[in-house]
């Protein structure tokens, strides 16, 4: 005789402060599992009509000295294996209407800061659309080089990271500290000497020839979109898309269509990134930023006042044990050095070696030549601004450990069973992954701690670190290819031309993200993007290295460039076969990859790409003929302050002005239906008269009216983007001051948590 089906009573954050207790009742037919407070067990499972007593299993929270009652277990009324136990992740509940308010005024905020952004800058020139007219000062860059940088996945992703591991994690964030200042002292005054707009021009300045350039601009296209798009730019750790999962995070709470949010948040970018090239992005970006902090330190502040504080988390994350999972293996249980960033450098998932200097390589990489970050800078009105932006975005690199990794150890101790499931079959039920579900943590915290409006807030931080990301990448992504190669297929385009091109690749990257929503569903959970994450990590050591050379050793020249470049990546595809071939083992199962997989670790084996990169590079070098003089000029440290070449003071971007003049003015008669033959009648003068209001209106959105009025003419010469060098003494000082400072807080904070 089957009893009545039983509803499970859902544990509020507040009633889960006392031990809880996880009951099967129902009966042998019926069985139902749920977590309620302690003391509510024998409640929930009395007898139902003549069936036999239905006992409970109480298991000891994190936060709880209570011991599992083992004895009381009848073992003739344990569930039947078939049946599937409910797992009730996230709450079956929208957003109240202070929270839907709350991302209305968002929306409203950042739709009017890209519209006014729109109209503050120079939009129908190269430098003004992809370099912000080089007018920014110093809080839009930092700002901007933080959102650009921390997108939905390091919020879902380190979290998980420190629920599953610790705080180890933190050092990607940390190593950026002093990355994004090797680029503001030492890096960003040979570039900004150099006038170059992307990282691929760069090397073809210092190095001479086309193929470095152009493999260089494929190769970041690649990283971009296959990467970027869908992946955190530094959470190799976590291997957590970027635009799924603040797309996913989005549809747990409002109950979305994911294609419907991922659109209609696309669609919002395009506006003004399409519209507004670099400085409607870097202006959004400084007020994601200031959402991003908000939302982030409330949810901190909220999680520790939970906790019990660093103390609190301290004592209580090793007691964060799922109450299913195999006695006699470590799976499961929070590592010993959870509070250590430096750990064993043999056997541990974050060989300290690795982190000082294989890691290091790849942030190179990313702070210094990354196209993304360098071309925020490059917007600044001088050195000066630029390293302000810098210094403004270093310290705000401290942050990630306490609003991001420590939530999620947080979630931990409050949910051990969801957040450090053990068992991979338990793992898929509850959030899909067999690997695991550490990244449910930041999620979890969100919809359970949070009150009325916050929940609404962090919405709109989520939704603002995606934006942050795409819009970034998007713009990034349309310089390489407008500057790079759409230049290269036509030399002798006009400025009026790259513009139209720019925003066009845009909207193309727009359609692919949405395109590429069913790739990502379909890999999410599995191997495929853990493996579309390592691309990163294996083929950024080679090119850092080859900026390096070009940077600081005047004999590098492009056949070593060329070689080391290669072989680099070649042995980093090789690695990454390997590692496809090759599954890395879940808990508790036995290693049987090959040695080079098994024994060296990736940050170890980024040390190796290094190592080889640069000595192929120097030995090439050494062997064949030295640059030319114009290669080295104003394009290493030792030559920054060359004086300028009289041939490049009125150099324009476009190789010959009347062609380009004439190519503008066909392009005009190509695209303006008004001007075909007057003499069509009246049917066809109106509708010439409208599609030229159309096209005008476009144009006017785009700030490009008046290059079409101006298209008879031709365009004055305008100087390449150049910034000054030249920093004021007060201003200098005060800024090294800052330096140091910011150096000694990394070296303490570093030195505390080792």
């Amino acid at each position: 005789m089957a009893g009545p089906a039983y509803k499970c009573p859902l544990t509020s954050a507040g009633e889960a402060k006392g031990a809880s207790q996880t009951c099967r009742t129902g009966t042998a037919a019926t069985w139902h599992r749920c977590v309620v407070p302690a003391g509510l067990c024998q409640a929930v499972t009395a007898p139902l009509g003549g069936t036999s007593p239905r006992l409970c299993r109480v298991y000891a929270s994190a936060h709880s000295s209570a011991q599992p009652a083992q004895e009381a277990m009848d073992p003739t009324s344990l569930p039947p294996a078939s049946v599937t136990p409910s797992w009730d992740v996230f709450p079956q509940q929208g957003l109240e209407p202070v929270d839907i308010a709350v991302l209305v005024l968002y929306f409203l905020f950042v739709l009017a800061v890209g519209l006014w952004s729109m109209w503050k800058t120079q939009r129908s020139t190269v430098k003004g659309y992809f370099l912000a007219g080089g007018q920014m000062v110093w809080w839009p860059v930092g700002a901007s080089l933080f959102a650009s940088n921390v997108g939905s996945g390091h919020f879902i992703g380190l979290a998980g990271s420190g629920a599953a591991s610790g705080i180890a994690a933190t050092a990607y964030e940390w190593n950026g500290m002093f990355c994004v200042l090797v680029l503001a002292w030492l890096f960003l005054p040979i570039y900004i000497a150099s006038g170059v707009t992307t990282m691929p021009e760069y090397l073809q300045r210092r190095f001479g020839g086309k193929r470095i350039q152009i493999f260089l601009a494929i190769l970041y296209l690649f990283i971009y979109i296959f990467t970027k798009i869908s992946l955190a730019p530094e959470c190799w750790l976590e291997q957590e898309v970027d635009m799924y999962a603040g797309a996913l995070f989005i549809q747990q709470a409002l109950h979305w269509d994911l294609y419907i949010a991922v659109a209609g948040l696309l669609a919002i970018t395009a506006v003004y990134t399409v519209a507004g090239g670099l400085a409607a992005v870097i202006y959004t970006d400084a007020l994601q930023t200031l959402i991003m902090l908000i939302g982030a330190l409330s949810l901190m502040v909220f999680s520790f006042i939970e906790v019990g504080g660093l103390e609190g988390l301290q004592a209580k994350y090793f007691d964060a044990i799922p109450s299913i999972r195999k006695e006699n293996s470590s799976c499961g249980l929070p590592r010993e050095d959870a509070f250590h960033i430096f750990r064993d450098p043999v056997n541990s998932d974050l060989p300290w070696p690795g982190v000082l200097v294989g890691m290091t390589i790849p942030s190179l990489w990313y702070w210094c030549t990354d196209q993304v970050i360098v071309q925020r800078s490059l917007a600044a009105k001088n050195l000066s601004h630029a390293k302000g932006g810098s210094l403004m975005t270093s310290y705000l690199k401290i942050l990630p450990l306490f609003m991001m990794v420590m939530p999620g150890m947080i979630s931990r101790v409050l949910f051990p069973d969801l957040v450090a499931c053990a068992e991979p079959e338990i793992c898929k039920k509850i959030c899909g992954n067999p690997s695991g579900c550490s990244d449910i943590a930041y999620p979890k915290l969100v919809l359970e701690l949070l009150p009325v409006g916050l929940r609404g807030l962090m919405m709109s931080v989520m939704i603002a670190a995606l934006m942050s990301s795409l819009t970034s990448i998007f713009n990034s992504s349309s310089t390489i290819f407008t500057m790079d190669l759409w230049k290269h297929l036509r030399p002798r385009c006009s400025e009026w031309e790259l513009m139209i091109v720019g925003r066009v690749f845009v909207l193309l990257l727009t359609v692919v993200s949405i395109l590429w929503i069913p790739l990502v569903q379909a890999g999410q959970g599995g191997q495929l993007f853990i493996y579309i994450q390592s691309i990163s990590s294996y083929l950024q050591p080679p090119v850092a290295m080859v900026f390096i050379l070009g940077c600081f050793w005047r004999r590098a020249n492009e056949k070593g460039a060329f070689w080391g470049l290669l072989l680099g990546l070649l042995l980093g595809a090789v690695r990454l076969v390997l590692d496809f071939i090759y599954p890395e083992p879940q808990c508790g199962e036995p290693d049987a990859r090959p040695a080079v997989l098994k024994y060296m670790h990736y940050l170890y084996f980024s040390m190796v790409l290094g190592a080889v990169t640069t000595l192929t590079v120097l030995v090439v070098s050494v062997a064949t003929e030295p640059p030319a003089p114009q290669m080295i000029s104003r394009l290493t440290w030792f030559t920054r302050g060359d004086p300028v070449p009289k041939q490049e003071l009125a150099v324009s971007p476009s190789p010959s002005p009347e062609p380009a003049a004439k190519d503008t003015a066909t392009l005009q008669l190509e695209l303006s239906p008004a001007a075909e033959t007057p003499a069509d009648g009246a049917k066809g003068a109106a509708e010439a008269k409208g599609s030229s209001k159309l096209l005008s209106t476009l144009l006017w959105l785009c700030g490009m009216e008046s290059r079409q009025e101006a298209a008879e003419t031709v365009p004055k010469p305008e100087p390449l983007p150049m910034a000054s060098l030249e920093e004021k003494p007060l201003v200098k000082h005060i800024l090294n001051i800052n330096l140091l400072l910011c150096v000694c807080a990394g070296v303490f904070l570093w030195a505390y948590f080792a």
